[in-house]
Formats: C-alpha cells, sequence, structure tokens
C-alpha cells in the first residue's frame, strides 16, 4: 500500500500539473448505464445484480462510462472543456492473472467537451509526464486514430465488418498474426487475402504517408492522418524523445467507444505485461445521456499492473513504513523528551516515530532495519546532559553526534543524500 499510494500521489501531481480536477462517483451504476458501452466482452465481464430494490445494477468496469453519464447530469454546473481525473477501483469478471485481477484500480484523467487535436496531443503529454515521473525512462507510446482503421478497412472493402476485425486486431500482440487471420475468417466472415491485406496495411514499419496513398479519397481516414501528423510535430517541438512515440496503426483498443485518436504503453524492458497506460477519443459516448453533443478524450493508468511490472523489475521500495525516521527510547524516565523531539521533526517537514517501549536498544535497532527506517536517533542521560542526540544512518551504520539545535537540519541533509 505505501508503494500504491506513492504512485497514486504521482499520478494526481502530474494531473493536476496540467489543471484537471478530482471527482468521484458511485461504485453502482444502473445496469443499463454500462451495458453496451464497452462491447460485449465487457458486457460478459459486468458484476451484474438485483440490489434489495430489485433494481439492475452493475459494478462499474471502468470510470469512463460514468464519467460521461455525470457529466451529461451536471452539464450546466460543470460548462466545457472540462477536465477531471479520478482514482478509484472498477470490477471486470475475468481470469486474475499477473497484473490483472477482477478488483483493480483505475487513475484516469480525461477532458470532455472539445474536438480540438490539443486536447489529444495533451493527453500524449500527460502520458509521458507521468511515466517519467513514476521512474521509467525506457517506454514507449503507442499511438493510432480510430479514422485511420476505419478508412483502411473501407479502402479493403470490408468496412461493414469492422468492429470483429477491429476486436481480432486488437488481439495481435497477444496471440500473433496467424491466430488473428484465423479468428477474422472464422468469426468475423472476411476473406483470407482480406484478412491478410488489413494485416499488411497495419503492419508496424507503415509510415503516415503511405497510409495518406493508401486512403485517397477517404475523408475520415485523412483526417486522422492529419491529426496524427500534427501529433507527432508537437511532440517534437514539445522536447518529447521521438522513441518514445511510435505510430502503431494495428492497436485498435477493445472497447468500442474510441473514435479517434489511441493510445497504448509498453514498458520497453517488459513488454509483455502489456500496456500500463491506455485511452483515446470517444466523441459519441456522452450522446447516450444527453441531446448535447460532448465529444471527449482521456487516458487511464493501469495503477496494479504496473505495480506487478515495477515489483518484477525491481523498482520498489522495500520499505514498510512512511517515516524516515525513528526515535528510540534508551531511558524510559525520558519519554516527555522523546515524544517531543518527534514533534519538533514533525514539524519541520520530517515524518516520525517513536518508538512506544523501553526495550533493549538493540532490539528497538532491529525493528527500524526491518522496517526500512532510514535514520534512528538516540538519546540517554548523558546525551540529555550534554543537549545532543546521537543520529545513525541506518543505511550507512555510521553515527554522529548533534546538537539538538541543529538536529533537524541535520536529519534533512541525511535524508537528503
Amino acid at each position: 500500500m505505501l508503494n500504491r499510494e506513492r504512485l497514486i500521489e504521482i499520478a494526481r501531481r502530474v494531473y493536476r500539473s496540467y489543471g484537471f480536477s478530482p471527482i468521484d462517483t458511485p461504485a453502482l451504476e444502473y445496469a443499463e448505464i454500462l451495458l453496451g458501452k464497452g462491447g460485449d466482452e465487457s458486457d460478459k465481464q459486468l458484476f451484474r445484480f438485483l440490489d434489495a430494490g430489485e433494481r439492475d445494477v452493475a459494478l462499474r468496469f471502468d470510470l469512463t462510462v460514468p464519467f460521461a453519464r455525470f457529466t451529461a447530469q451536471h452539464l450546466a454546473e460543470l460548462g466545457t472543456p472540462f477536465k477531471r481525473y479520478h482514482i478509484a477501483p472498477v470490477w471486470r469478471g475475468e481470469k486474475p492473472q499477473k497484473g490483472r485481477y477482477r478488483e483493480f484500480l483505475q487513475c484516469d484523467f480525461d477532458t470532455i467537451g472539445t474536438e480540438s487535436n490539443a486536447a489529444d496531443i495533451e493527453t500524449l503529454l500527460v502520458i509521458h509526464d507521468l511515466m517519467v515521473a513514476l521512474g521509467f525512462e525506457r517506454f514507449q507510446i503507442r499511438v493510432n486514430n480510430r479514422l485511420v482503421l476505419s478508412g483502411v478497412l473501407a479502402q479493403l472493402g470490408v468496412a461493414e465488418l469492422s468492429v470483429g476485425i477491429l476486436r481480432a486486431l486488437d488481439k495481435l500482440a497477444k496471440i500473433g498474426a496467424d491466430a488473428v487471420v484465423e479468428e477474422m475468417v472464422q468469426k468475423v466472415g472476411v476473406t483470407e487475402p482480406q484478412a491478410r491485406q488489413v494485416l499488411q496495411a497495419t503492419r508496424p514499419d507503415i509510415t503516415l504517408e503511405e497510409l495518406e496513398q493508401l486512403l485517397a479519397g477517404n475523408e475520415a481516414g485523412l483526417l486522422g492522418v492529419t491529426r496524427l501528423k500534427e501529433l507527432f510535430a508537437v511532440a517534437a517541438q514539445s522536447g518529447i524523445p521521438a522513441e518514445r512515440i511510435q505510430l502503431d496503426v494495428s492497436i485498435a483498443r477493445g472497447l468500442d467507444y474510441y473514435t479517434g485518436t489511441i493510445y497504448e504503453t509498453f514498458l520497453s524492458d517488459l513488454p509483455g505485461i502489456g500496456s500500463v497506460c491506455s485511452g483515446g477519443r470517444y466523441d459519441n459516448l456522452a450522446g447516450l445521456f444527453t441531446k448535447e453533443r460532448l465529444p471527449g478524450v482521456g487516458a487511464s493508468l493501469g495503477l496494479d499492473r504496473l505495480l506487478a511490472a515495477m515489483e518484477e523489475l525491481k523498482l520498489l521500495a522495500p520499505a514498510s513504513t512512511p517515516a524516515p525516521v525513528l526515535v528510540t527510547q534508551f531511558d524510559a524516565g525520558r519519554i516527555g523528551d522523546y515524544i517531543r523531539i518527534g514533534r519538533v521533526l514533525r514539524a519541520a517537514g520530517i515524518n516520525t516515530e517513536v518508538f512506544p517501549d523501553s526495550k533493549a536498544l538493540g532490539k528497538q535497532l532491529k525493528y527500524a532495519n526491518a522496517k526500512g527506517f532510514a535514520i534512528a536517533l538516540i538519546a540517554g542521560s548523558n546525551e540529555f546532559e550534554q543537549g545532543v542526540w546521537q543520529v545513525k544512518d541506518l543505511r550507512s551504520g555510521q553515527a554522529t553526534q548533534t546538537p539538538e539545535a541543529e538536529l533537524v537540519g541535520v536529519v534533512q541533509g541525511l535524508l537528503a543524500l
């Protein structure tokens, strides 16, 4: 939980730096609000039941659909564009595996009420800044646009089968090209040559210029290419390293409500764990709840999946205490002094725990090492007479004698190392 809360605090800080405000919505929604919004697979995974009042309800499977409902309901008060973040649990009845659970935490941010490509570009920048703030240098944000995909399918003459094709294509990284072709042929109804053409048009090395030629005459598809060109150009102008953004026409995102630019983020050192931050533009979702047009774009950090990845990469701090400093209790008769110095340190912004018992010092230091404290403060009758504290750096094993008046500065200096 300490590591989880640290990541949440980082996400919250990054979201707020871009002007996103927090909201919350109920865990339970009427089933009709959630059904059909994420596709057949999401409908199958809903935890759905009748409540005590015999109402047909379900646990939210993501935070975007409730957000769209919330915005439609409170539009007059919120105004647009409205930028929000929401960090809360969601539920999906799928098979648990590493980094994927039936109950998991999502850290969403969204902008609703604008079709501007600037909002799409800002979404990319937030994802990038979030990954850097979390401590990652080696990652890749793969970007596509549903307009491009739909245009490609129209050019190939299979537009009427787009939903099934896109769902199959979304599994490419998991099951491989041959299995995707087989699913398109057997479940979707395209011919094998058509399926191979789809894969050729969505191959990893295809360029925006090639897509522009392929989509000649398809207005929507060309708009998608234009938006992606601007996204890459502005990202470069904003100083985003080119190797961290990649065009990937094969990503479709499994949820049916995406209509424009889409994003998936992979860790270069652990790509097999899947996308850790995904999202996209959804221009029609809120229209299900209001006559107002409310186009939106946003993304979600998969916190539990990211924690599983960080654990595997050994990037998680081992400490099991939020306080870096332990005040040991050497003399039971001086409990007031130990508690007082704890308050002095906390007033200076240093999280500090005071050991509650006057046990053998060795036992207290064993406790401090086991919990991951960085510093132990020690004082007995001699130190109190001299007005000093023993400051023991538990990471290096070195101890120094410090006048109480200088204690805060010395501790702050050690913690900054």
